[in-house]
């Protein structure tokens, strides 16, 4: 219970305003209130203006005066501003206590959204031909921060990671081991994922342009792969699992996990694709062209001047549309599954990781599908998932069942990239995996974890190693997953090594320090605060405010559901710790000589320390008691 039931009980006394006055049904709006507009603002008198052919203004003068016989409760005021807008003041005599009470619950900003509904949240990705860099991490910390919401909103979430085995770049590196001389082994000290990216595959790639017979090499390998019984299939069976353990090493170093593992490989040869196929064209979604440049190809015909778009290829063979088109009916519970079940390992959060496998099994049959699915890729890819989210809205007749969330690439600052030995020519430096031009993620976790070290080490030369060690790890995950997460999804970051570690600003060790601050107030008040009081000496305007924020927690995560932007959540983090951080600048706690004022302020400070924990959490973002 917080701020939210003031927004529910000022809703539904408008809403008895409303009928009182025989108006007609309005779909108003009652919201935060911004600067100079109470507590609580709303725009019903913009709305019924027109009807009752009154100035904004005045529509809200009659309703602020209907609403006088409500207040006392959790309303103290209410009044018509000169915009128009109906003003509502708290009574936080009355609602301090609901809000730092509730905020002690272990459930506290648990939403019952999803009712245990099924959800799929896809994401990673990675072709398993090379290391992670810095802009897959943007998309691992995005699907994983998605999914931690969602199940803080009852959706029985299930995470995927579909692993790409015998596409383009995987024949890639099988070419450059058995066709070019290239060891299949990485040196001693290297990791696999970051041999193969760095070496092999860029190799080959060179190779491409002074030698043309490769091209034809290339393809009778991506042949072969598709057999699953011949010798090229079982070789890069052999090394895509090796990457793609390298690759989930680095995603288990920054606390994300998944559900099961789905394989490219298996979905070709499950027999899923005739299904869908069949359905698609006793649907008359596909059509076959007789005659242009894509006669005797299966097409999906363009919208809005877009080019039509191939699905099989005139002779016969399936496009790489094709191959996603299943996977997403998969997903929906759509098709019956083919698949039987394997462990793959047990994650450091203790959890089974499972995959698919066409072979048998002694385990029983999983379910990994949803009532709706989430796809993180980035927005090179919107044509082809607006192609699959519009089939999958007609095979299940709902338009929201397949939601493509996109996000826009990462770059490295000047600086960072010259930090990190690259050659870096502006401001930003983009990456490419094919020129082997990219930064690895090992590789920035491994200059943070440097950077890091020092000044923990530097500010608690008390502290041992171990400890120290344990902060920094903390610090480090925090604040990449931090950087991927506060900013729009639709914007490019431009990530810096210096301004992310900083104690200042929007950063996480900012918001990380903000609670190790709390912490130690805590610890030197040497009592647990009494929640059995009022709280009715809480009003100073700095406690006000933290109040406030520490009440709104459920409201932003319903915000960030509602629009799937994870970026609410780092926001609140950071407007939190801002808010505690003026509390602690213009009220002491500890000094005060009244017992009664200190324990409801020391109550304060801890509804703070755990807010900001579960809110952290929410990101995968760990609170260390001490910076």
């Amino acid at each position: 219970m917080t701020f939210k039931i003031l927004l529910d009980e000022i809703h539904s006394n408008i809403q008895k305003i409303i009928e009182q006055l025989k108006l007609p049904e309005t779909l108003f709006v009652v919201e935060p209130a911004k600067s100079n507009f109470g507590d609580v603002m709303c725009n019903v008198s913009f709305l019924l203006s027109k009807h009752l052919k009154k100035k904004p203004y005045d529509v809200a003068q009659i309703i602020s005066d209907k609403y006088q016989p409500f207040l006392g409760n959790l309303v103290e005021k209410v009044e018509a501003h000169p915009s128009g807008y109906i003003n509502f003041f708290a009574n936080y005599s009355h609602l301090n206590g609901i809000i730092l009470k509730s905020s002690m619950s272990d459930n506290y900003g648990f939403l019952d959204l999803g009712h245990k509904s099924k959800i799929v949240v896809e994401h990673t990705s990675v072709n398993p031909n090379k290391a992670l860099h810095i802009g897959h991490i943007r998309n691992i910390i995005i699907g994983d921060t998605v999914a931690r919401i969602l199940r803080k909103t009852n959706f029985d979430v299930r995470v995927l990671n579909y692993v790409d085995d015998s596409g383009l770049q995987v024949a890639d590196i099988i070419l450059g081991v058995t066709k070019l001389g290239l060891s299949k082994k990485p040196p001693k000290g290297k990791k696999f994922d970051q041999y193969y990216g760095d070496e092999v595959y860029v190799k080959t790639t060179e190779e491409y342009s002074s030698n043309q017979d490769l091209e034809k090499t290339r393809q009778k390998i991506l042949q072969d792969l598709e057999d699953t019984d011949s010798e090229i299939a079982k070789l890069g069976n052999e090394i895509t699992r090796d990457v793609l353990k390298a690759q989930l090493d680095t995603c288990w170093r920054l606390s994300v996990f998944y559900d099961c593992l789905n394989f490219e490989s298996q979905i070709i040869r499950s027999g899923l694709w005739t299904q869908v196929f069949e359905k698609m064209k006793e649907m008359k979604l596909v059509e076959l062209q007789q005659e242009g440049k894509n006669a005797k190809c299966w097409i999906i015909k363009g919208e809005n001047n877009e080019e039509d778009k191939v699905l099989v290829r005139s002779n016969g063979t399936a496009t790489y549309i094709a191959k996603d088109i299943p996977y997403a009916a998969w997903k929906l519970g759509l098709l019956p599954d083919p698949f039987n079940y394997a462990q793959y390992s047990i994650q450091d959060n203790g959890k089974i990781l499972w995959e698919t496998t066409l072979d048998e099994s002694q385990e029983s049959k999983q379910d990994f599908t949803g009532d709706k699915v989430i796809t993180v890729i980035d927005s090179r890819q919107s044509r082809l998932q607006k192609i699959i989210t519009k089939l999958m809205s007609q095979f299940k007749s709902d338009k929201k069942s397949y939601v493509h969330l996109s996000y826009e690439s990462v770059t490295l600052s000047s600086a960072a990239a010259k930090q990190l030995g690259i050659d870096s020519v502006g401001k930003q430096t983009q990456m490419s995996g094919r020129k082997g031009f990219y930064v690895n993620a090992d590789s920035v976790i491994n200059m943070l974890t440097t950077k890091a070290f020092t000044e923990t080490h530097n500010r608690n030369l008390e502290m041992n190693d171990e400890s120290v060690n344990q902060i920094v790890r903390q610090i480090v995950v925090g604040t990449l997953r931090y950087e991927m997460i506060k900013q729009d999804l639709d914007k490019i970051i431009t990530f810096d090594f210096v301004k992310s570690l900083s104690l200042e600003g929007d950063t996480a060790p900012y918001i990380q320090y903000t609670h190790a601050r709390s912490a130690g107030i805590l610890g030197k008040a040497g009592f647990d605060p009494n929640f059995e009081t009022t709280f009715e000496l809480l009003k100073n305007p700095f406690e006000i405010s933290l109040i406030k924020e520490i009440g709104k927690f459920e409201l932003h995560i319903l915000d960030a559901v509602n629009n799937f932007s994870p970026k609410v959540i780092a926001r609140y983090c950071h407007i939190l710790a801002v808010a505690f951080n003026a509390f602690y600048e213009h009220v002491k706690v500890l000094d005060d000589k009244n017992e009664s004022i200190k324990n409801e302020r020391l109550c304060l400070v801890k509804s703070f320390q755990l807010t900001i924990q579960k809110a952290l959490g929410l990101l995968g973002i760990s609170a260390p008691e001490q910076m």
